[in-house]
């Protein structure tokens, strides 16, 4: 029997996003008891009841009640409701399922991954994101490796992660130009509330992170066992395809250890991805990070 998406539609969002927590557990967990929707938002027995006679009646075959264990499960049916990509649903598992107020933090299962290295202090990071929100510029001390640290003014109009760390994309009125800020080499930032982006300060002006250049990836040439690899990244005909700012290409080829260079020469157990065709990196500022990568254009 199909999901009644009627029904579904003429709900309010906060009821939505506990029929999703519901719908969630049961596809990745097994089970649902009652408990777990008082526990994470605090709506009392009835109101959990009530939620829960919602989702069957929304999805009268997706899970049935064991007597015996006291809980929900998955009917060998089930499917789920609504939508959840991969990369939530792993964030959710292995670091807690909500919002920035929910008390529980913890994984849902057992897991394990790399902590991160590299983490920017929180007043700086909300300083950033106000800004980049509200669309106006901030003063900051930033700590350079090549002039050390300097009083700035930025209009930070984006976050970045580049899998190592955070960095903020902004216009620096210094060099008059769009770059990339560390955000762990800021302090002192202040909000320069009243001071607006200009025009030319505005994302849409720069080049850089407007193109967006396509990757073609490739299994290496000298890879042990490219069919492994190739299912690996779920390839369609030996090819997958990523679509990248040119602001962010360079970092990501170096985080991912794709061979960029112009004949596919590195060696070592790290590469097993090669770039097709490394000419693409050509219009991007940052692909001095891709491993291997030669600016083979004539010198001017």
């Amino acid at each position: 029997m199909p999901h009644n998406l009627e029904l579904l539609s003429k709900l309010p969002k906060a009821q939505i996003d506990r029929l999703t927590f519901i719908d969630f557990r049961l596809y990745f967990l097994g089970e649902l008891r009652r408990a777990d929707l008082v526990e994470r938002f605090a709506t009392g027995a009835a109101g959990a009841t009530r939620d829960i006679a919602m989702y069957r009646e929304i999805s009268p075959e997706n899970c049935e009640f064991d007597g015996t264990s006291k809980l929900y499960r998955p009917s060998m049916s089930f499917t789920p409701v609504f939508e959840h990509p991969v990369t939530r649903a792993l964030t959710a598992l292995s670091q807690g399922f909500g919002e920035v107020a929910a008390q529980r933090t913890g994984p849902l299962v057992r897991c394990d991954y790399p902590a991160p290295l590299s983490l920017p202090r929180v007043d700086v990071l909300a300083t950033i994101t106000r800004a980049i929100h509200r669309g106006v510029a901030v003063r900051v001390a930033y700590s350079s490796n090549t002039s050390g640290t300097n009083e700035r003014q930025l209009v930070p109009f984006a976050l970045v992660n580049n899998g190592l760390r955070w960095h903020a994309r902004a216009y620096d009125r210094k060099t008059k130009s769009f770059r990339d800020f560390v955000l762990t080499r800021m302090s002192k930032t202040a909000l320069l509330v009243d001071d607006f982006a200009r025009t030319e300060e505005m994302p849409e002006n720069d080049a850089q992170w407007s193109r967006i250049i396509e990757l073609e990836l490739m299994v290496h040439p000298l890879a042990e066992r490219p069919e492994v690899i190739a299912k690996d990244y779920d390839m369609v005909e030996g090819i997958m395809k990523v679509r990248v700012r040119a602001t962010n290409a360079g970092y990501l080829l170096q985080l991912w250890n794709i061979d960029c260079s112009p004949d596919h020469s590195l060696k070592g157990k790290q590469y097993v991805l090669a770039l097709r065709d490394p000419l693409v990196l050509h219009s991007a500022e940052s692909a001095l990070m891709a491993p291997g990568y030669v600016d083979l254009r004539p010198k001017a």
